[in-house]
């Protein structure tokens, strides 16, 4: 399943769901078969899309610390969600194009399938929250007008990353392109990593 198109059907899905009770609390309610493309896919949008809401709660200027604190947790844990189940969308394209055996002189693509999906994730965020903007009744004309170029813009991004990703996955599938995937191995949240953690462990 390389249909990027069908990609952004899911993740618009995804975030028009959320939105029904639009709170970062609501439990992730997916619709697709379990350890599907879809289901991943639908996970990784949600999980983007409450990370989104936990970006704008942080910044609101008069939160207290220990609330801070609280939604910075949350946040860390989100990221490391993200990151382990883009990998895993890539072990699926992997597992899936598996037979395929690349040119002699197949380049080396600069980031898996996964995370370019990753970026459109976010595109479709965007969209949303930018089209959002577009229909606010308590905002100057100024605004509106600002908010509704940058829409294009965001769409035309959308048209042309999805069109992208359909070209690595047609160059892969001719053996012209060779993904290799390499695990972010992050260390802050390992408490065999980080130092912090290992000195407060021994406490």
């Amino acid at each position: 399943m390389t249909d990027t198109k069908y990609f952004n059907e899911i993740f618009e899905k995804s975030i028009n769901d959320y939105h029904i009770k639009d709170n970062i609390n609501t439990e992730i309610s997916n619709p697709y078969k379990e350890n599907s493309l879809e289901n991943l896919l639908y996970k990784k949008n949600w999980i983007d899309t409450v990370q989104w809401h936990l970006e704008d709660i942080i910044r609101e200027p008069g939160i207290s610390p220990e609330k801070a604190l609280e939604i910075k947790r949350k946040i860390d844990k989100s990221n490391q969600d993200r990151t382990d189940l883009v990998e895993l969308i890539d072990d699926w394209f992997f597992d899936e194009l598996k037979d395929i055996k690349p040119d002699n002189d197949a380049f080396i693509a600069t980031e898996t399938p996964a995370w370019a999906i990753d970026r459109l994730s976010i595109l479709n965020l965007k969209i949303y929250h930018m089209r959002q903007e577009t229909k606010r009744t308590d905002a100057d004309e100024e605004h509106l007008n600002k908010c509704s170029h940058k829409l294009k813009i965001l769409l035309q991004q959308r048209e042309d990353l999805t069109t992208a990703i359909s070209q690595l996955f047609e160059n892969i599938k001719k053996g012209k392109a060779v993904i290799k995937t390499y695990k972010q191995m992050k260390m802050y949240n390992d408490p065999k990593l980080n130092p912090v953690l290992r000195a407060s462990a021994k406490k």
